[in-house]
């Protein structure tokens, strides 16, 4: 996410933003953050419209770009009240994740132990099962209807 985009999402102005992060450069490695190039800034003003630095208003520097590990760090970095929650629902985000994979792991461990024990009795019910803990299989395009004659 690009640092202004995140600015308005904790609350606190991209200058604030930036200068925090720049305090604390030392928790945003390369693969946390980085800066956008020239080009790569023209191509995104294009395609979103964003303001012309030059003139009134715009950029003056390069907008810096965040990944998830880095948004996670920014707000543990910013000291608005928004940060601190947006930190919170992150953590909490993380350990429901953890949870669903524990259990995942655990209910397949157990359908193993499970089929090793009943043969080709449950053969289908085991099939059913393994079949509903995958994920859902991309559903095929419908051909397009034609518009016009």
């Amino acid at each position: 996410m690009i640092d202004s985009d995140l600015a308005r999402l904790y609350g606190v102005e991209t200058f604030n933003l930036n200068k925090a992060v720049k305090r604390n450069l030392n928790r945003f490695p390369h693969d946390f953050m980085f800066s956008l190039t020239r080009r790569e800034l023209d191509s995104l003003t294009f395609q979103i419209g964003m303001s012309k630095p030059k003139g009134r208003g715009g950029r003056r520097t390069l907008p810096d770009v965040f990944t998830e590990q880095g948004v996670a760090m920014l707000s543990s970095v910013l000291n608005s009240e928004r940060a601190v929650q947006v930190n919170i629902a992150i953590m909490r985000a993380f350990v429901k994740l953890r949870q669903m994979l524990a259990s995942n792991r655990s209910l397949a461990r157990k359908l193993a132990e499970m089929e090793k024990r009943y043969d080709a009795q449950f053969k289908e019910v085991f099939e059913a099962f393994r079949e509903l803990m995958d994920p859902a299989p991309a559903l095929p395009a419908k051909p397009r209807r034609r518009i016009g004659f």
